[in-house]
């Protein structure tokens, strides 16, 4: 189903979150901290970015991979988790209850089971207590309801994880999660809903109205797959970079803005955003596409299962790509410490300014990129 285009230029500006620049920085990145030109509408991160995809990562039920089952995701325990390590931001979702109150999920739908009959909820069709009444409950004694989960091929599975922890509130992640660490907030939409804009405004302002009270110095980037929310939150607030996320033309979409990276790079152009995040077999399969974005003065972060392949991930850093959101946290963010940062510094040590400034960007012409790309085959058809 189409998703309805919104005239952003319609919307009021508001100015719900912080002026304060500075909350950009954060004690995990170096003094330069990262740099939001809201004039220039542009972000620069100071290094190569490392990101929890939904805390210390995303769960797949039945997994072969155990590390998929490890600790149930998008979770206070798995934000922490993750904390552990020399990672930069955390990625999660974000949702809006029947009753106003951010909180943290990925799927549109919670499953359940009651007297053997299987029955499914829309998230923002809940009110906050119910939401909170399934699965793990924090208080003592306290018995939460079946939680299950539907996998990608349709199949109603029990959502068995090694660490199990509770849902939790955008509010509570605030409060609980290690105060260094930045967040990534998708802001969650359904692909099957058209969304008028009142209700995407309201939906938006209730989001950053928790920001602006919660977030303090914590560095925050929003990101959405929903081109006109994307372009909603740049508009409703200028102090946070805002993100457009899209699978890179690996999968099609009724609405096109969602269906390559050069409709990305429109979608961001027209809305001032300052990057995209690009399912990363979009950007392998269309390597032409990252000196594009970096001439439209764009960041480009990537997700996806390559991401938690270390050969992939420093492939990414060698044709200019600024960050991944990955799964395996503790393998991947050792594997750029050993692989990029620690050569890096070893590489600019000595030097004047300007030397260093061209070490540190590494660059490549459209041949070079195509022989390293065919260096690693396998991942492009996995």
């Amino acid at each position: 189903m189409a998703l309805k285009a919104v005239n952003v230029s319609d919307v009021p500006n508001i100015d719900q979150v912080p002026e304060n620049n500075a909350s950009l920085y954060s004690s995990r990145f170096n003094s330069e901290g990262m740099e939001l030109n809201v004039e220039a509408a542009s972000f620069t991160a100071p290094k190569f970015l490392v990101i929890g995809h939904r805390g210390h990562g995303m769960n797949i039920m039945q997994s072969s991979d155990s590390r998929m089952e490890a600790i149930k995701e998008n979770t206070i325990l798995s934000f922490n988790s993750a904390a552990k390590f020399p990672i930069d931001f955390i990625e999660f979702d974000v949702q809006v209850t029947k009753d106003d109150c951010p909180v943290i999920f990925h799927d549109d739908f919670l499953f359940s089971q009651e007297n053997g009959t299987v029955y499914e909820k829309r998230v923002t069709d809940m009110l906050l207590e119910e939401f909170l009444c399934f699965g793990p409950q924090r208080e003592a004694g306290k018995q939460g309801k079946c939680l299950l989960r539907k996998s990608k091929d349709g199949k109603i599975l029990n959502w068995n994880v090694q660490t199990d922890d509770s849902f939790c509130t955008l509010v509570e992640a605030f409060r609980k999660v290690d105060s260094s660490l930045g967040f990534n907030i998708e802001l969650k939409f359904d692909d099957n809903i058209v969304y008028n804009q009142d209700h995407l405004t309201h939906v938006l302002q209730v989001i950053l109205q928790v920001v602006s009270e919660y977030a303090k110095d914590r560095p925050i980037i929003f990101s959405s797959f929903h081109p006109d929310a994307a372009q909603l939150v740049r508009k409703l607030q200028n102090t946070y970079p805002v993100f457009f996320l899209t699978n890179g033309g690996t999968q099609v979409y009724y609405d096109v803005r969602r269906n390559s990276l050069e409709e990305a790079i429109k979608v961001c152009l027209e809305g001032g955003l300052q990057g995209i995040v690009s399912e990363i077999k979009g950007v392998f399969r269309n390597p032409g596409a990252v000196p594009k974005i970096k001439e439209a003065k764009l960041s480009l972060l990537t997700y996806g299962r390559l991401n938690n392949v270390p050969e992939a991930v420093c492939m990414q850093h060698l044709m200019g790509i600024d960050g991944v959101i990955v799964d395996f946290v503790q393998e991947i963010s050792h594997a750029v410490d050993d692989m990029i940062v620690k050569p890096l510094n070893e590489s600019l040590k000595g030097g004047n300014e300007e030397q260093k400034a061209a070490k540190s960007k590494v660059q490549f012409s459209q041949q070079e990129l195509s022989f390293l790309l065919k260096l690693i085959p396998e991942l492009i058809q996995h």
